[in-house]
């Protein structure tokens, strides 16, 4: 299983699997920024036409959430498919806008809620009712975009149907599972990918560094002379490419939950991987403090008791509501994707119980949930985008280091383990893309004349470890904002008055916190 890098809808599912001066911005009057000329100024002369979003869902849940608020206005843009040859194919990429609240809005507030491949769209209508009240969507037209391959932009990434999906046998990862693939599989998952996306061409520019381009091309098409945006997990990876790309063009910047910029793609999933097994310490240690704790009252062997719980499914799958089994690889799907917020840990517990007693319906609603998959049986692109785009982005591996790396994250994370030799069928399932990644890493290096950004770091993030703010706010040279707590990501939440007093101060009036300034999460 990859690591996904979203913020996740879990928090809100939970309930239900329970129960479960400051700035100059252009006019309407005054022309936006100054476009490029030649053939990429048709790009950023273009007007959205803004309308109705039903038609922008792809799912029946997107849907709900997309056509529950009469002020939600979608459109789509058009992008080039490489820069440096704008007068061949284009792509679309779709936005929603949520129009600010108030009589004197400073200008746009793009946002990218994560992923990769988590959809904009959503994570803007998501955004404005966790920030319903907040100053921010008072002065702020929040626009959320769906970023190339993504969700309803187009061509979106598709290399699974539903019903291929609902098997949980799709092999984009064998890093965090037991499966195996062989060089016969990466070459057919790449050719199906192409083939079912619009072609390899499409595949090969599905990088963060082609999407910060088209983010300039969406901050130029709503009017705004300098780029205001809200990045959270993947979003901040998008945003520090973006400030790379464009330091003059950076208004304001703050990025939640931040990948380190400079740690590889060996290191930094060992250290993800890491985290969770820190965060399942943690609701280890909740467990035990409950009556019947499916872990037992050890916290110290709850990872042994896990393992034991959870082998068997190597063999013997449990099942679930609507035919689904649950399998070892997604029973530790489910528990990661639960992971990533406290709120969660007594829907993880119960499907620890479960399982133990012959039933996985709690665990695979959870994977089901993050990974996108709707209660009328379609699923988002959300997995299929996030492996295509690390495609692009991350580092390839070599069958002999992709076994060293499964190794090393068993080790970091050994409530994952299967008890199995992971040398066997451990490759990197990018292998087959025929160009190189396009993002260099470490990337957001020595940049110059960029404004003051807020980066905001949780100490108990399970998915991107609070070490990895310090080091992005190091390297664009920003203010760190620490936050006490067992979640990740935080800022478009509306829980925490604190972060959304300091995360609106800077938004609007551009004004930093102390360096040394602290928020308090809530405990579970």
């Amino acid at each position: 299983m990859t690591v996904p890098k979203r913020r996740p809808p879990i928090v809100v599912a939970v309930a239900a699997l329970l129960a479960v001066a400051a700035c100059t911005a252009s006019s309407p009057d005054e022309p936006a920024t100054a476009v490029p000329t030649g053939e990429l100024a048709r790009f950023y002369e273009q007007t959205p036409d803004f309308g109705p979003c039903a038609d922008y869902a792809m799912t029946s849940s997107e849907a709900e959430v997309l056509t529950s608020d009469d002020t939600f206005e979608c459109a789509r843009i058009e992008v080039p498919l490489d820069y440096d040859e704008p007068s061949d194919q284009t792509l679309q990429i779709a936005l929603l806008r949520v129009p600010a609240r108030g009589e004197n809005p400073i200008g746009s507030l793009v946002l990218n809620t994560g992923g990769p491949g988590g959809s904009g769209l959503m994570g803007a209508a998501t955004a404005a009712v966790g920030l319903a009240q907040s100053p921010i969507t008072e002065r702020f037209d929040l626009v959320g975009f769906d970023p190339r391959g993504v969700g309803a932009s187009l061509p979106a990434v598709d290399c699974f149907t539903d019903a291929e999906l609902d098997t949980g046998t799709v092999p984009t990862s064998t890093v965090g599972t037991a499966g195996s693939v062989t060089e016969a599989d990466t070459s057919e998952l790449f050719e199906r990918c192409a083939e079912r996306t619009g072609g390899a061409r499409v595949l090969e520019h599905l990088g963060t560094r082609d999407a910060a381009r088209d983010m300039d091309v969406v901050r130029a098409v709503m009017g705004d002379e300098q780029l205001s945006y809200l990045g959270q997990s993947y979003g901040t990876r998008l945003g520090a490419v973006y400030a790379e790309t464009f330091p003059d063009k950076v208004r304001a910047m703050v990025l939640d939950g931040a990948i380190d910029p400079e740690q590889g793609t060996f290191e930094r999933r060992v250290y993800a991987y890491g985290g969770f097994q820190r965060s399942f310490e943690q609701l280890a240690a909740y467990c035990a403090e409950q009556p019947d704790c499916p872990l037992g009252p050890d916290p110290a062997r709850a990872t042994q008791v896990l393992q034991e719980t959870l082998r068997p499914l190597l063999n013997q799958p449990v099942p679930a509501k609507d035919g689904f089994e649950l399998t070892f690889d997604a029973a530790t799907a489910g528990i990661i994707s639960g992971l990533y917020s406290a709120q969660a840990w007594p829907a993880i517990i119960a499907g620890i119980a479960e399982v133990q007693a012959g039933r996985g319906d709690t665990l695979v609603a959870i994977g089901n949930l993050f990974a996108g998959r709707a209660p009328d049986g379609r699923w988002s692109n959300f997995g299929e985008a996030v492996f295509a785009i690390n495609c692009m982005d991350e580092q390839r591996f070599t069958p002999e280091q992709t076994a060293e790396l499964r190794n090393a994250v068993v080790e970091a994370a050994p409530f994952l383990d299967p008890g199995t030799d992971l040398n066997l069928g451990a490759r990197d399932t990018c292998e087959a893309w025929p160009t190189p990644p396009t993002l260099t890493i470490p990337y957001a290096q020595h940049i110059e004349d960029l404004a003051p950004t807020l980066i905001v770091s949780i100490t108990g993030d399970p998915s991107t470890p609070y070490e990895g703010g310090i080091t992005l706010a190091e390297a664009l040279g920003g203010t760190m904002l620490t936050v006490e707590g067992e979640q990740h990501t935080i800022v478009m939440a509306g829980t925490s008055p604190c972060v959304d007093d300091i995360a609106a101060a800077y938004l609007i009036d551009l004004n930093t916190p102390p360096a040394d300034a602290t928020c308090t999460l809530p405990t579970t």
